[in-house]
């Protein structure tokens, strides 16, 4: 958690979670819902090499998309993460979801370790404003230092997962 609190993630994903802070990552246009649009935006920065994407996209909205409006709203996409324990999933062989997704978008040079400068460019390309103590403060709760950034496994400390 960053000491201002403004960029506070949970902990656990029971049904008092708060995913706030994700969803309004992914609501990259800020609306208040996610579209195809939203999910393109945030995935722009990952190159799966091949030409499904837009098979992805429609299919995680019509996953999530309980009312059936086009759109994932706050409490349907809630509901997806509650129920679908794939965020946190690290190093045990499984699928590492959503995180291993946002790790690459992060992940500017590909290196494998997000810099300050990779935390700092995605945190204000997603309208989060931090300061460079938030960031730094980040790399520590990820067991980093600003020498060798953060890992796969640092992203989801700071993630509490």
């Amino acid at each position: 958690m960053c000491p201002s609190g403004r960029i506070a993630i949970p902990i656990t994903t029971t049904a008092n979670s708060d995913f706030r802070p994700a969803f309004e990552i992914i609501d990259t246009d800020h609306d208040g819902k996610i579209s195809s649009d939203d999910l393109r935006a945030f995935y722009a920065g990952i190159s799966s090499g091949e030409n499904n994407d837009e098979t992805m996209i429609g299919t995680m909205i019509s996953v999530a998309d309980a009312n059936k409006d086009g759109f994932v709203e706050f409490d349907e996409f809630e509901k997806v993460l509650e129920t679908t324990p794939l965020l946190c999933r690290s190093g045990n062989g499984g699928d590492d979801g959503l995180m291993k997704d946002v790790f690459k978008v992060m992940d500017k040079d590909g290196d494998g370790r997000l810099s300050y400068g990779d935390l700092k460019s995605y945190m204000d390309s997603a309208g989060l404003a931090v300061s460079d103590d938030e960031i730094k403060a980040m790399i520590r709760l990820a067991g980093g230092d600003l020498n060798d950034g953060v890992s796969f496994d640092g992203l989801l400390k700071i993630f509490g997962c």
